[in-house]
């Protein structure tokens, strides 16, 4: 007859509300790519996190992205950047190009930002060039301000448009040509 024994049972069932569990991913977070159903089509990528240089480093030349940076080290060269945060602990010396600046460590050279804001904490010594300016009481301040509507333009193009405009029209020179020689044909002609 009939057995209601489990050992004939080829599989035993799983209950309906346990889900078997998933395999540990050990790949490396940096090399993970999300299955393309994952996510919705009208996500946009999100901003990337803001490059940091530690305090127990130095760079010795020029730093360039289009991204946010966070010093905390020593930077010997310029540096152009959407968003700049010059840590307590930092020191730049060299040019800062950037949309947004906040300064709370040390900086020698020249600033140019749409907003630059100095803390308590801030020691800059050159000139800032901006859009607009904020400093917090206690901010150590030697060298100019100017403020200007487009100051992350360099010198270079600056000078450039300087020289274009100022330039003065070119010299002809060939009527004073022609007067010589009309002299000098004057001159044979009496002799």
């Amino acid at each position: 007859m009939f057995s209601k024994s489990r050992i004939n049972d080829p599989a035993p069932k799983a209950s309906p509300d346990v889900t078997p569990a998933k395999p540990m991913d050990t790949t490396p977070s940096f090399m993970r790519t999300a299955p393309a159903d994952s996510a919705p089509s009208h996500v946009t990528k999100s901003k990337p996190a803001a490059s940091v240089l530690a305090a127990d480093m130095t760079v010795t030349g020029n730093l360039k992205t289009t991204g946010d940076v966070v010093i905390e080290g020593v930077v010997d060269g310029d540096i152009r950047a959407h968003l700049l945060t010059v840590g307590e602990t930092a020191t730049i010396r060299g040019e800062i190009v950037a949309d947004d600046i906040v300064i709370n460590g040390r900086v020698i050279g020249r600033v140019r930002g749409l907003k630059v804001r100095l803390t308590s904490s801030a020691q800059v010594e050159g000139d800032i060039i901006h859009k607009t300016i904020a400093i917090e009481s206690g901010a150590h301040f030697e060298g100019s301000v100017q403020r200007q509507d487009d100051p992350l333009q360099t010198n270079r193009e600056n000078q450039m448009r300087n020289d274009a405009s100022a330039a003065p029209a070119p010299k002809r020179h060939e009527g004073s040509e022609v007067v010589k020689q009309a002299t000098d044909a004057k001159k044979t002609a009496n002799h």
